[in-house]
Formats: C-alpha cells, sequence, structure tokens
C-alpha cells in the first residue's frame, strides 16, 4: 500500500523540520512549504492525502490555503495549526472545511491522532463514493433487462418520473422486481446523493412499527430509555420505500397521510413537529382498490401514492424476456460463485418458457443458481430442476388446456389479443423485419403492416433490467 502523502506549510524552519521528521520517521512522505504561495504551488503540482496548514502566514495565509484546496484538490484533508487560538478562528476554519483544528504549542501524539482520525476519514469517504458509483451504475437505465413490450412501458415511465419528486406506487406480484424500481427511481433522482430508506411494513409488528417509521422520545413507553430517531427522520432530503403498504394499520396510514400532505410528523410520545424533506415511494403485492372498498385502506391515502401507478408484469406474461433473462442470471451467478459457465438443454429452455413462475423473477434467479451450484457436468438439463417442478408440471405437452371462467369472457378480446402475441412473437423471431415476419406468418406484407397498425405494436427500445 502506498504511503499517505503529506504537506507541512509553515513559516517557522524549525516547526517545519520537527514535522517533517517525525512524520517521516512515522513512514509518511513529507513535502514542506515556507509559506501559503508555496503551498498552493505544491498542491498544484502533487496530490496530498493531508496538509498540515499554519493559520498566521504572509502573503497568503492558511485559510486562503484551505480554500484553495476545497476548490482545487478536494482529495485533501486541511488541519489548521496556529499559535493564536480563539474561538472565532477554530469556528472559520471549520466552516471552511477544516477536518480538525489545533493549537500550539501541540503535541506530536496529537498531531499523529488526529492525522490517523484523517487517514481513517478519507479511506471512509473513498469506499462511500465507490459504493454511490456502484449503486448509480448498477441502476442505470440501460441495465436493466427487457424486451418485451410490457416491460419497455415500465422503464418508460421509470425514465420519466424519476427526477422528480411525484409520489410513485409501484403494484406487482411477490418476486417481479418493485424494490429493484424503487432504486432505479432514487438513484436516477436528483436525491441520489441522499439516503434512500426502505422500510417492510409487512415484516414489523404493528406495534414497532410506529416507533420504527416515526420515531419515539425517552419516557414514551415502557423500555424507551432513550429518544430514537425514526426512518423518515433518516430519509430526510432522500427517499423512503414503504413496501407492503397494504399491511398498515388504519392508525399508521392516518399518520403517513399527514406527511404526504404537509412533510412533518410528531415522534412518538413527543409534541414537538418535525419536518421532513423527502420522497415516498410504496410498493404492494395485494388490490389496494379491493381494500379500500372492503374499508380496510384508507381511500384518500390510496389516491395520495397513487400520484404515479407502476404495474409490473409477472413473468408468465412476459416470456420473451425469459431467455434475456436466464443468460444475464447465468452470467452473474457462475461469476460469483466462481462456478464454471454451464448451458442449458433446448428441453430446458421450453421447460422455462412453459412454466408458469408463481415467484416471478425472483424465482427464476433463485433456481437457476440452485442449478448452477448443485448439477453435475457442463450442460443443465430438465432433470436438474427442483423436484416439486418437474411433478407439477409436463413440459413435454404442447398444448394447454383454454380456461373459461363461469361468468365468460369476450371471445373476440381473446382472439384480438392472441393475435397481438403472435405478431409480436413473429416479429421478434424475425428481429422486427416485416418481410420475415409475413412470412413466419404466411400473410402479406401489406396484411401484415395493416394489423400492426390496428394494433397499435411498436418495436420496443431495449433496455434492461435484472430484475429484482
Amino acid at each position: 500500500m502506498p504511503k499517505a502523502k503529506i504537506l507541512v506549510a509553515d513559516d517557522e524552519v524549525k516547526i517545519r523540520e520537527y514535522f517533517s521528521d517525525v512524520l517521516r520517521h512515522e513512514d509518511f512522505d513529507v513535502d514542506t512549504a515556507q509559506n501559503g504561495e508555496a503551498a498552493i504551488d505544491l498542491i498544484d503540482k502533487d496530490i496530498y492525502d493531508i496538509a498540515l496548514i499554519d493559520l498566521n502566514m504572509p502573503k497568503v495565509d492558511g485559510m486562503s490555503v484551505l480554500k484553495y484546496i476545497n476548490e482545487h484538490s478536494q482529495g485533501t484533508i486541511g488541519i489548521i495549526l496556529t499559535g493564536y487560538a480563539t474561538i472565532r478562528n477554530a469556528v472559520d476554519a471549520m466552516k471552511s472545511g477544516a477536518f480538525d483544528y489545533l493549537a500550539k504549542p501541540v503535541k506530536m501524539e496529537e498531531v499523529l491522532l488526529v492525522i490517523q482520525r484523517a487517514l481513517e476519514f478519507r479511506d471512509i469517504k473513498r469506499e462511500n463514493l465507490s459504493l454511490k458509483n456502484q449503486l448509480k451504475r448498477k441502476y442505470k437505465f440501460e441495465n436493466f433487462i427487457g424486451d418485451s413490450t410490457q416491460m419497455h412501458k415500465v422503464f418508460k415511465v421509470i425514465e420519466k418520473v424519476a427526477d422528480t419528486d411525484s409520489t410513485v406506487l409501484i403494484l406487482g406480484e411477490s418476486g417481479t422486481g418493485k424494490e429493484l424500481v424503487a432504486k432505479a427511481i432514487h438513484y436516477n433522482s436528483m436525491r441520489r446523493d441522499k439516503p434512500l430508506i426502505p422500510v417492510n411494513c409487512g415484516a414489523i409488528p404493528e406495534e414497532l412499527l410506529e416507533s420504527e417509521l416515526f420515531g419515539h422520545e425517552k419516557g414514551a413507553f415502557t423500555n424507551a430509555i432513550r429518544t430514537r430517531i425514526g426512518r423518515f427522520e433518516l430519509a430526510n432530503g432522500g427517499t423512503i420505500f414503504l413496501d407492503e403498504i397494504g399491511e398498515m394499520s388504519p392508525h399508521l396510514q392516518v399518520k403517513l397521510l399527514r406527511i404526504l400532505q404537509g412533510q412533518e410528523f410528531e415522534r412518538v410520545g413527543g409534541t414537538k413537529t418535525i419536518k421532513c424533506d423527502i420522497r415516498v415511494i410504496a410498493a404492494t403485492n395485494r388490490d389496494l382498490d379491493k381494500l379500500v372498498q372492503d374499508g380496510h385502506f384508507r381511500e384518500d391515502l390510496y389516491y395520495r401514492l397513487k400520484v404515479i401507478p407502476i404495474l409490473i408484469p409477472p413473468l408468465r406474461e412476459r416470456r420473451s424476456d425469459i431467455p434475456l433473462l436466464i443468460h444475464h442470471f447465468m452470467d452473474n451467478i457462475s461469476k460469483s460463485r466462481r462456478k464454471k459457465m454451464k448451458v442449458m438443454s433446448k428441453d430446458l429452455i421450453k421447460a422455462f418458457m412453459e412454466y408458469e413462475w408463481p415467484g416471478n423473477v425472483r424465482e427464476l434467479e433463485n433456481i437457476i443458481e440452485r442449478m448452477i451450484i448443485l448439477a453435475e457436468g457442463d450442460e443443465l438439463t430438465v432433470q436438474d430442476l427442483p423436484d416439486k417442478i418437474i411433478e407439477k408440471h409436463h413440459f413435454e405437452e404442447d398444448s394447454v388446456e383454454p380456461f373459461i371462467p363461469e361468468e365468460g369472457f369476450s371471445l373476440n378480446n381473446a382472439i384480438n389479443e392472441y393475435e397481438r402475441l403472435l405478431i409480436v412473437r413473429a416479429l421478434e423471431k424475425a428481429d422486427w423485419v416485416k418481410n420475415r415476419a409475413a412470412k413466419i406468418l404466411n400473410m402479406n406484407r401489406t396484411t401484415l403492416v395493416e394489423k400492426i397498425k390496428k394494433q397499435g405494436i411498436e418495436r420496443p427500445r431495449r433496455v434492461v433490467n435484472s430484475g429484482r
């Protein structure tokens, strides 16, 4: 690991030499500057981890050097040293971005301790920046996987709504990727550098959820031995993601409604009104319309949450995305688990395409991971599937018995939907070349073009999604 590089800027020769000798003995790489001008020249020519800066230097003082560092060398941590310590100077130094402020004469042990703290702070800052950059890259729109018309519509809405403060309600079955959508919205928004705080409203008991969300004051209830900050306060300036919102009790629904209306609340047991600046994203796999009709969910809250609804279709309704997701998961899982890349047999791919996927994309990912880890040989086959799937589904059957509900259905609508599906599949197979698609469907090109216009079929823009 390279040595940390330190700049010592002080107009007193003995102090410069003393600091330089001790720091080099402690295995630091050290440069010295006899005044502020020399310090700025060195900062322009090299990159320093830490700058120890005397406050009172002729011509260009330490505060000016510190401000120059903040504007031109933000990776450098400034520490102010002065023999004329005052509270005002200390406050001014900290406001100007100093990591710490030390009064002369200062013990070298104290200087070394501050340097060590500063280096630890630098490492944490770099790690946080790296993690933020990874998150931004991971949730960029072009990293979403899916070619189906349904998902193309979802991606388009996400892209439009991300950089706004509008409240979003994400709807869809378990495992469809609701949390991924929430993260994509946050990390592509103006709040991306602020926290995203997730809360699973269905996993926390009601009596604890209120304190978890809003915090509590000391003595608010038994065992409340200290004041606690809730998730809404932690999310201030950022986004709060309320998963399984349909499980929230009527009492908490009222408090949530107040936040959505006025961005304010009180902690449990408190009287002080706390203002907050947050964006709310909620998600549920339940039918909120029915919950409202049954009186289990407030209608006013429902419409406050449903400013921008995003419905994620189940995997069985976008089967054309399955091959893309298979390839994505096999590649990622093989790399992360350090397993040799395997291939899938045609029968297994056919089985994946025919399976109903009740657990959606999450189930697909889990099954692929299980097969990669447990299967023998270089090829994955139907026999590598979990027994319950093999027993429940007969993949060798080519036909599916149509389901007719007791209340009946519109035959014309069903035929139109099936025709649309066949045309889209043919276009996908023909790489959206209409002549080829017409040959696949055994019809004239002009007839196909008319049907495409009538059905409102458009070629989706390829965007991708890891689907979690």
